[in-house]
């Protein structure tokens, strides 16, 4: 049996992240994964696919150009199927690429095949050929993400009823799309497919999504996709879900019906754990087997066992996973490294973007914390005009008692690029101040920040040492 100081499951940010620090450290290192090829669910299925997805659709469509030019406005007629998946697949193929070089020069082993825990220090690995091979390591990563979930009263056939990871590989684009679920991976497809002209109705058997979105971003959120064309069904349970061959029929529990080409179900995700044999390793999983870690090292109830990534719950992003995965290779191989930033950027990759950092309204005022607002909309900016944006906010919260930006939400063009301003300026305890003082370009759609502060600033009392400063400029007049 083959020995590593640590052995990773999964290859995707929190195993590509955990591998190459281990590299770095020159440990004798080894990423198991199921595919063929490296990546995981993040380039093959998740993010990578579905943000390249987005921007193709926005790129084919013109959608960022119809403003000028008009709702009819499109840069390529009759886009199919095939149009959106070429760049897809080349975008895939470079993301494989750079993560196998990556390893190459890091000296990272990789195995591919399905692995299981024979106990917590043994760990076996079944290839497509058939053979069998039994690894011992230090330290065990089990960064295995999530897969979808697929109930059993949906009657998926991958063609017209299918689930997120199947919805890439469609044949052709439907003239219209039910998509039940209005959680991240709902929204985005439901907006981006809308933005193609695609007649959609997502549907969200609760009465609210995106709950940990302000809800001020939500309201303006709900009022721009409408008005792109997404029919939002709120607050009606599906009582069933109809395979009738010419279409696909959807009934709610309030009496109604839906009727479309094909349905995304898109409710839920679920731990990618149940072949792992966990229990041989002393760990197990909750009602969506997900597995519960230490916050700050990664470890699970068995010290020397780790997790990281989508597989360990909220929040659930690859860019959170990056820093879990890294801090928990550090931990796991005795190495100091810094603690992650209190606030870290949620980025939603729906058209349009919304991204957030901080805490939202709801939330200050769950805490008591006084607090002003600032808002500035993008079409009060000079670039804002230049883009042709007719949508678009900013939104900051400052503490009235310390001054300190607390929250800062975002909705529209570019959102999840702009939200780093607000991050940094968070993690580093800044004031309105900052953006009163600060000089941004012009004209940038960051000048929003500059507008918003300012819109807070002044509404909120004047501190006694600004005052007395202010005195103290006036001249001596005795």
């Amino acid at each position: 049996m083959s020995h590593y100081d640590l052995i990773i499951v999964g290859s995707g940010p929190a195993g590509r992240a955990a591998a190459i620090q281990a590299g770095k450290l020159k440990r004798r290192v080894l990423v198991i994964d199921r595919k063929d090829r490296l990546g995981g669910v993040s380039v093959h299925t998740g993010t990578i696919p579905s943000k390249t997805l987005r921007e193709t659709v926005l790129n084919l469509s013109g959608w960022r150009e119809r403003s000028f030019y008009g709702r009819s406005y499109r840069v390529k007629d009759n886009i199919g199927a095939d149009d959106l998946k070429a760049r897809l697949h080349m975008t895939l193929d470079h993301e494989v690429d750079v993560l196998e070089h990556q390893f190459n020069r890091n000296h990272v082993d990789t195995l591919h095949g399905m692995a299981r825990f024979v106990d917590d220090k043994t760990i076996e690995v079944a290839t497509e050929a058939g053979d069998v091979t039994r690894l011992t390591a230090d330290r065990f990563l089990i960064a295995t993400g999530t897969k979808t979930h697929r109930p059993d009263n949906v009657p998926f056939n991958g063609r017209t009823v299918v689930d997120s990871d199947e919805f890439l590989e469609l044949a052709q684009i439907p003239r219209s799309l039910i998509v039940v679920g209005a959680g991240v991976i709902g929204v985005e497809y439901a907006t981006m497919f809308s933005a193609l002209d695609v007649r959609v109705t997502l549907i969200e058997p609760r009465d609210t999504f995106l709950d940990f979105i302000d809800r001020v971003l939500i309201q303006d959120f709900v009022h721009q996709i409408r008005e792109n064309g997404v029919d939002l069904r709120l607050g009606s349970a599906i009582e069933r879900i109809e395979d009738a061959g010419e279409h696909v029929e959807v009934s709610l529990a309030n009496g109604r019906h839906v009727r479309a080409e094909m349905l995304l179900f898109a409710a839920g995700r679920m731990g990618a754990t149940s072949a792992l044999n966990l229990a041989a390793a002393g760990i197990k999983t909750d009602h969506r087997n997900r597995i519960e870690v230490n916050r700050k090292t990664y470890q699970t109830v068995v010290p020397h066992i780790y997790a990281a990534g989508d597989v360990i719950g909220h929040p659930s992003l690859a860019s959170t996973s990056v820093q879990q995965g890294r801090v928990a290779a550090c931990h796991a191989l005795d190495i100091p490294t810094l603690p992650e930033s209190p606030w870290f950027p949620y980025g939603i990759y729906s058209v349009p973007e919304i991204s957030t950092c901080g805490m939202s309204e709801e939330e200050m005022q769950t805490r008591g914390i006084p607090y002003e607002v600032g808002v500035a909309r993008f079409r009060e900016t000079s670039r804002g005009h230049i883009m042709g944006l007719e949508h678009g906010m900013l939104k900051m919260l400052f503490s009235l008692k310390t001054r300190r930006v607390l929250g800062v939400q975002i909705v529209g063009e570019g959102a999840t690029e702009l939200i780093h301003i607000a991050q940094a300026v968070l993690n580093l305890k800044g004031t309105v101040d900052y953006f009163v003082q600060n000089t941004f370009n012009y004209p940038t759609l960051a000048e929003a920040y500059k507008i918003a502060g300012l819109d807070a600033f002044n509404r909120m009392p004047i501190p006694e040492e600004y005052k007395v400063k202010r005195d103290a400029a006036k001249p001596n007049t005795v």
